[in-house]
């Protein structure tokens, strides 16, 4: 290939490169006009399922070649393609739904092709924490989103320990068949008045959203018997189930007062029940909250 010529007859604009193209969810719509563009001019298509991908390109008559890239393959796949990269392919990435390297294959290639100098050139949509979080009704103004909860029992009531006093929303990815064991031990860790959202099916024709205490959302799910498709599980922030368990409705501002007095109070706890000093004491209130140590540090700092 000469300096500067097409290595796809298809290409119009697109520059050699490794470009991360969102899909959609759900809804075949749920897809931008720069990410369709991209599908068709590129000179390869790297996909989670070849199939599930070839459903989207056939809805808009793409024809690009495709190939698989997966979690069972990339260790070796994702070498292939950075060879590609290098003599001046353009590559799309793409996984079954959403943002490629979200939940989904994508890290290892992404990572090789910027040790490689490749551009790395994201092209953005629809992503299911996402979606969720913003009608989910539950504050957006900070949040942590943190994959799949862990399959095991006891890691999964670690990380909802850790997450007990945390001033934000949380969201995770559950699967239907362990949502309602996850609900319960939301119940048990967190309390039965934790407030939490069930994003279920989200831009799907039987999209849900149930909203409420963790035991009414956890009543609900166990009123239906099976309990299908994609679900994500948001969970509200300390502050906002104690302002409704107190009264019923949502914080009026005192949240932040409250957060820092609380972050003071538990260091003092530890460092006299515990017999911690204040820097090892910190490192544990921070991970209680899901919060880093500098962040602990600053709020603590604010309550003086």
């Amino acid at each position: 290939m000469k300096p500067g010529e097409d290595a796809s007859p298809n290409r119009n604009t697109l520059a050699p490169g490794l470009y991360l193209v969102a899909t959609p969810i759900g809804n075949l719509e749920d897809i931008t006009l720069r990410g369709l563009r991209v599908l068709k001019e590129a000179d390869l298509i790297a996909c989670e399922d070849t199939r599930q991908t070839q459903k989207l390109l056939n809805h808009y008559a793409i024809a690009t070649r495709t190939m698989s890239y997966h979690e069972h393959n990339e260790m070796t796949r994702a070498p292939e393609l950075v060879l590609e990269l290098e003599r001046g392919a353009c590559v799309a990435l793409v996984t079954d739904a959403g943002m490629p390297g979200i939940s989904d294959p994508g890290f290892r290639l992404i990572s090789l092709a910027i040790r490689h100098h490749i551009p790395v050139v994201p092209i953005p949509g629809a992503a299911a924490f996402l979606a969720a979080l913003v009608a989910s009704g539950l504050p957006t103004d900070s949040f942590r989103f943190s994959g799949f909860l862990p399959a095991k029992r006891g890691r999964r009531r670690s990380v909802l320990e850790s997450i007990r006093s945390s001033p934000r929303t949380q969201v995770f990815y559950e699967t239907p068949h362990r949502v309602k064991d996850a609900l319960e031990d939301v119940v048990e860790v967190l309390g039965k008045d934790r407030h939490l959202v069930i994003a279920r099916e989200v831009t799907k024709i039987h999209e849900e959203f149930l909203r409420g205490h963790a035991a009414e959302v956890l009543e609900t799910l166990n009123a239906r018997g099976d309990v299908r498709g994609e679900i994500t599980l948001l969970i509200g922030k300390a502050e906002e189930a104690g302002a409704r368990v107190q009264t019923g409705a949502p914080s009026t501002g005192s949240g932040k007062a409250l957060g820092r007095s609380s972050i003071r109070q538990r260091l003092e706890q530890l460092m006299a029940e515990e017999k911690l000093d204040e820097k090892a004491a910190l490192k544990k209130v921070a991970k209680e909250r899901g919060i880093s140590k500098s962040e602990a540090y600053r709020e603590l700092q604010r309550s003086k």
